[in-house]
């Protein structure tokens, strides 16, 4: 007999902030990448369909039919990931609630932030264990340039969001830093504008996955550090995994 291929989900791979992380898509089922962002750094490549419409891309039931399939592994952490923004799904966490009946292991959500400022995406990420959530600017014109979100997008907006989800949020929750060419200047002021965020863990980021724009070296990084001190962060060449 034929083994059924797994469509949604991917890993486990090795992860420098969540171990041995068991991937899901809940967007991206081939074709044209979908997602709120055309981030300059994506590994996925360039966003063919740019939208902050949130819908059902995939089923509740054929995700959690393959989480049900999955063989003995050792998973710290099932992460909701991959080619587009995990919160356009609209049964994100109806997804999160299928899995919890069937499993123990803590879930994780990597989100770019685009709709965290919606109470439903915030109602949705409530029920993860870990909320990672991105922040590479600290004003409108560099969210856009580095960024490249679709129009309707506000930067102020995500940063209210992201305010108001932390003061809500009683699990971990962290928000990810992408250091690159364009914002490494900035690195005081997006500092500043973390701290007032008050997350949990601050993760010092650089795109070490081939995406077409060259990481900073690890030196400028931990010069960057120093804008963080005081805050609890990671520096990824401190903590180096594959995702």
């Amino acid at each position: 007999m034929t083994k059924k291929k797994f469509q949604y989900i991917y890993g486990p791979v090795p992860s420098w902030r969540l171990g041995r992380s068991l991937g899901i898509d809940p967007v991206y089922v081939g074709g044209a990448k979908t997602c709120s962002f055309d981030c300059t750094y994506c590994q996925a490549g360039k966003t063919r369909i740019l939208t902050d419409k949130r819908r059902i891309f995939i089923p509740t039931h054929k995700i959690i039919e393959e989480i049900k399939r999955l063989p003995r592994l050792k998973i710290d952490y099932i992460t909701f990931s991959g080619a587009a923004e995990s919160t356009l799904a609209k049964n994100l966490g109806e997804i999160i609630k299928g899995i919890k009946k069937i499993r123990k292991t803590k879930i994780a959500v990597l989100t770019n932030s685009s709709l965290i400022y919606k109470k439903d995406v915030q109602k949705d990420l409530l029920l993860a264990d870990f909320v990672i959530a991105k922040l590479d600017a600290h004003n409108h014109t560099l969210f856009r340039k580095i960024g490249k979100p679709v129009k309707t997008i506000k930067f102020d907006k995500i940063v209210k969001g992201l305010k108001e989800f932390k003061s809500r949020r009683k699990g971990k929750f962290a928000l990810q830093i992408m250091f690159v060419k364009e914002n490494k200047r900035y690195a005081r002021e997006i500092a500043r504008l973390a701290r007032s965020i008050k997350p949990d863990e601050i993760q010092i980021n650089t795109p070490l996955r081939p995406c077409g724009l060259t990481p900073l070296p690890k030196k400028e990084l931990v010069k960057i550090e120093r804008f963080f001190k005081g805050t609890r962060y990671v520096n990824v060449y401190k903590k180096r995994g594959k995702a």
